[in-house]
């Protein structure tokens, strides 16, 4: 009964209702630990990376009224904490809490059941469709510039001027996110659940930051970009990423996209990432799809299924031939021919000189056919 008397003389002073909403109003509706006698920040278990029992990592902070987890980095104010835990829509939050907390005073029982709100389930807000992911991607993409030595890496993969500026690659700022968000929203642009667009601590838009890189957009069989990979400057190992947001602040995960090059058509190569695959149907006329890698197969099997549909009969896959020194990916291609022997389609595999790893640096060599 103690927070009770307390939130009241807060939010009910003279008859007149106050509209200000702290962490410690919300405490008893979201059911999180009060803190220690005396305490104004402590620590709670983490509702996204604490499992075990004792896991204490998510830092409340009564006195400036914000959230963090040093541990994976999930932070923010009142209203972000109380839709972690309801799952009510951010949109209207505020409003939502001063009604539930002005009935506080007529009917204090309230605190003793707080009623949270239910939803599908504990996940947040999906994935944006794709054409809005589409859309505000292709207008992003048009706000940034492709610098001079990422053309350059381009036009040497065998790539024309023509194809790179149609196929949407751009080099990934490395300055001005924020900006970026904000010209994007005051266009009208929906920021939530696009990959990479995140709220910063003043719970503000931003873009994420990446290593300085390439941008290469990944398609669908109409073209529309359901997300974006960077291919990164001057690094040996996970040299590709996917543009993703996830885990902070009104973020969402890439969802491991299958890349299209090409129209659906008879035939079709299989290869890894989505600039390999734009060189090769570049080089050749084939249609090629991409997955993310070969341990990557979570959208593959509906593509194929589209592709049956419009008259796909036959894969080949084009794996980098670095493969066979690779032992972890074995599982990964048994899974695949697994999957491609369910179809009802033929396929086989494209071996070459291993001198050139990738399939797209052997075509581009020797100029060859397929």
């Amino acid at each position: 009964m103690r927070a009770i008397v307390w939130l009241s003389k807060r939010f009910v002073e003279g008859g007149a209702f106050l509209e200000t909403i702290h962490m410690a109003d919300i405490i008893p509706l979201i059911h999180i630990p009060y803190p220690p006698r005396g305490h104004s920040s402590y620590y709670i278990a983490c509702p996204n990376c604490d499992h075990g029992r004792n896991d204490r990592h998510l830092n409340i902070n009564l006195y400036k009224d914000v959230f963090r987890c040093p541990k994976c980095g999930f932070n923010g104010g009142v209203f972000d904490l109380f839709c972690c835990y309801t799952h009510y829509p951010r949109e209207g939050v505020r409003n939502e809490l001063l009604r539930i907390l002005a009935g506080f005073e007529a009917k204090p029982q309230v605190f003793q059941n707080p009623v949270l709100y239910q939803t599908q389930g504990a996940e947040d807000l999906p994935v944006a469709d794709i054409e809005t992911r589409h859309a505000v991607y292709s207008e992003l993409l048009s706000m940034l510039p492709l610098a001079e030595d990422h053309m350059r890496n381009l036009l040497q993969r065998g790539l024309s001027k023509r194809a790179i500026f149609e196929n949407g690659y751009r080099t990934t700022p490395v300055i001005g996110e924020k900006a970026l968000a904000k010209r994007l929203s005051s266009k009208g642009y929906n920021l939530a659940g696009i990959p990479g667009f995140y709220m910063d601590n003043t719970r503000q838009w931003t873009f994420i930051h990446n290593k300085r890189g390439i941008l290469a957009p990944v398609k669908d069989s109409k073209g529309r970009k359901q997300g974006m990979q960077v291919r990164r400057d001057n690094v040996e190992k996970r040299k590709y990423r996917w543009v993703s947001s996830k885990d902070l602040p009104g973020g969402h995960g890439a969802e491991g996209w299958v890349h299209i090059a090409g129209q659906p058509s008879e035939r079709v190569i299989l290869t890894e990432g989505p600039l390999k695959a734009d060189v090769i149907h570049y080089l050749t006329g084939i249609t090629v799809i991409a997955v993310p890698g070969v341990n990557s197969l979570n959208h593959l099997e509906k593509t194929l299924t589209g592709l049956i549909e419009s008259g796909t009969k036959r894969v080949m896959t084009a794996f980098d031939m670095d493969f066979i020194h690779k032992s972890y990916v074995e599982a990964g291609y048994a899974e695949l021919f697994k999957m491609l022997g369910r179809m009802d389609l033929r396929f086989g595999t494209y071996l070459w000189d291993p001198a050139y790893n990738g399939l797209d640096d052997y075509i581009h060599k020797y100029s060859i056919s397929l």
